[in-house]
């Protein structure tokens, strides 16, 4: 069933971005500043992602990339690691029928088979329950690396025998995870980093950044309306003249 949302604020923006992609940083940071375990901070994060998918409802937007875990992320202590695993399936459980009740169409971006078994089974079973849903698109970058997506694409035509001269761009774009959605138009970074920590590279070709020094457990309505205005601002020419 999919739900009307009306804006959380007045506005008035002269572009609204299709898909938005973030990459949530600051839990660690967030936790420390409040002298509790970095655990803490990522489960302050993932309950924010509740918030700002209303949001992105709310604004209009039809599509939400969210770097939640990369494939250099397992190097952090094994009860970090551990953490976020029992986090995201519990908020999966949790949250799988309001998000299906909102018209959320989860699916989930990244290798699966390096995570533990009970959640690739709750991956699955939020991906089935929301796969015909159309308000928003969510795409949870999960155990994903930019570098590591393009080299599957690049193993996977050479398997498919692909002659040389028939590939080209398009030929990329069929054998990535975002295959079936289009470039983030912009991509955010939370807690005043200006890198893109191996996200979307090749999607990102032609994105629009926003950088803020918000941290993501506190990233709210008014961050995002910045981040949209600063959007709607500039002019975007895919390397062409303007008119």
């Amino acid at each position: 069933m999919n739900e009307s949302y009306s804006s959380p604020m007045n506005y008035e923006f002269s572009d609204i971005p299709r898909h938005v992609a973030i990459i949530m940083d600051g839990n660690g940071r967030w936790a420390k500043e409040r002298r509790l375990p970095r655990v803490a901070g990522h489960r302050a994060g993932t309950e924010n992602i509740l918030t700002v998918i209303d949001l992105m409802i709310a604004f209009g937007v039809e599509f939400l990339t969210l770097y939640a875990f990369s494939t250099e992320n397992w190097e952090r202590p094994e009860e970090e690691v551990k953490g976020l695993m029992r986090i995201l399936r519990h908020v999966i459980i949790r949250e799988s029928r309001s998000l299906h009740h909102k018209g959320v169409k989860v699916t989930h971006l990244g290798r699966k088979d390096r995570l533990p078994g009970n959640l690739r089974q709750s991956i699955w079973d939020i991906e089935q329950l929301t796969e015909n849903n159309s308000v928003i698109r969510l795409n949870v970058a999960f155990d994903y690396g930019g570098r590591a997506e393009i080299l599957k694409a690049v193993k996977d035509i050479v398997r498919e025998q692909v002659a040389v001269d028939d590939i080209d761009s398009s030929t990329i774009n069929k054998h990535l995870y975002t295959s079936d959605i289009p470039d983030p138009d912009l991509i955010v970074r939370t807690a005043g980093e200006l890198r893109l920590s191996n996200f979307l590279l090749w999607q990102s070709a032609y994105s629009e950044y926003y950088f803020t020094q918000t941290l993501w457990p506190d990233f709210g309505a008014e961050d995002l309306r910045e981040a949209l205005e600063s959007y709607g601002r500039r002019s975007r020419s895919f390397g062409k003249l303007k008119s």
